[in-house]
């Protein structure tokens, strides 16, 4: 049975057994998350929650993308005019924060490509399912931006410094690697994906349920880097980092850190800064802090820059300012953190 909680042909809503079903509906644009998006799905968590007939929420994304992000360019063309708001990202964040917080079970059935928006809105729940076609990344800081929607949270807790790797890097992973971190809780085959879903709406024992569908996730990423890159992200500064890798004559240290050269240096610093404090905070905590970051990345500079060279002018080549890391001071990342005029997200 369908439901409409105000999401338009974006999003649809299914009561189905004891579920409430909700599908990404936009394939041409990778599921990308846009307002309408964010506002329907919260709705319908409040609702379902109320609902005592609704058990568990399964979250699935139709076509090649479980969703690829945000829907930004909006938010970039009103900054090209001096009108950019934080109005779609204070709103995205009170949803990732209100997924966290769900009290029931809360499976996404991850199919295809999912970051930024995409993660924010299905790895807080409290079941994380990957086929293998599954992609994960935070690919932010190649746009001048930040790992956010919760990434402050989610990624400071991966062991082994391995979710400040993805940060710093934005490097793409499978499910298998997923898996073996703790950001998928399980692995399915893709082709396994609706009869699942008829499973889970009408069972009462979800881990039961996934459990039986369980398929092999093998790791990509080996041993040897694993270790490297526990050693070479653990430091306490990104100075200290980057010295690391360039002292390291392996290979894969130095394509690591090219990789990071590419990267928007204010963007780096803000988001090896929020990775570390992530980890003391709350959820909470940590979608108030990357409402601060925002507001200030909405006033700078780089943000549009690296959407205009990813998503504009495709191909281009992104002139940060500062250019260097060297040419940013403490101060100015402490900036980013600093308290808001007019307070701070309200949850």
């Amino acid at each position: 049975m369908k439901v409409d909680f105000g999401g338009g042909e974006d999003i649809r809503f299914e009561r189905r057994g004891h579920a409430g079903l909700v599908t990404l509906t936009r394939p041409a644009s990778l599921n990308a998350i846009n307002h309408t998006m964010v506002h329907a799905l919260h709705r319908a968590l409040l609702a379902w929650e109320a609902d005592d007939d609704v058990r568990l929420v399964v979250l699935r994304g139709e076509g090649r993308a479980f969703s690829a992000g945000g829907d930004i360019l909006d938010v970039y063309r009103a900054g090209l005019k001096g009108e950019a708001r934080p109005d779609f990202f204070a709103d995205e964040y009170r949803l990732n924060a209100a997924i966290a917080r769900f009290p029931k079970p809360y499976v996404s059935l991850i199919d295809g490509i999912v970051m930024g928006g995409g993660v924010g809105i299905s790895f807080h729940g409290s079941h994380r399912v990957m086929t293998q076609n599954a992609v994960f990344a935070m690919p932010e800081v190649g746009i001048g931006f930040f790992p956010d929607v919760g990434g402050s949270f989610l990624l400071s807790r991966l062991p082994g410094d391995f979710g400040m790797y993805l940060a710093l890097t934005g490097s793409r992973i499978r499910h298998g690697d997923a898996l073996a971190a703790g950001l998928a809780t399980h692995a399915v085959e893709a082709e396994c994906l609706e009869e699942l879903t008829e499973t889970l709406c009408g069972t009462d024992d979800i881990d039961r349920a996934l459990a039986s569908f369980g398929a092999e996730a093998e790791r990509q990423i080996d041993d040897a880097v694993l270790h490297a890159i526990a050693r070479h992200f653990s430091f306490d500064t990104l100075s200290e980092v980057l010295g690391s890798l360039a002292a390291d004559q392996d290979d894969w240290a130095g394509e690591t850190r090219a990789t990071i050269a590419k990267r928007s240096p204010t963007s780096l610093g803000v988001t090896f800064r929020q990775i570390r404090a992530g980890a003391m905070l709350t959820m909470d905590e940590c979608m108030r802090m990357e409402f601060r970051i925002l507001n200030r990345m909405l006033a700078g500079h780089d943000f549009y820059e690296g959407i205009r060279a990813a998503l504009v002018e495709k191909g281009t080549t992104p002139r940060w300012k500062p250019d260097a890391l060297d040419d940013l001071s403490a101060g100015d990342i402490e900036a980013y953190f600093a308290p808001l005029p007019g307070g701070d997200l309200t949850l």
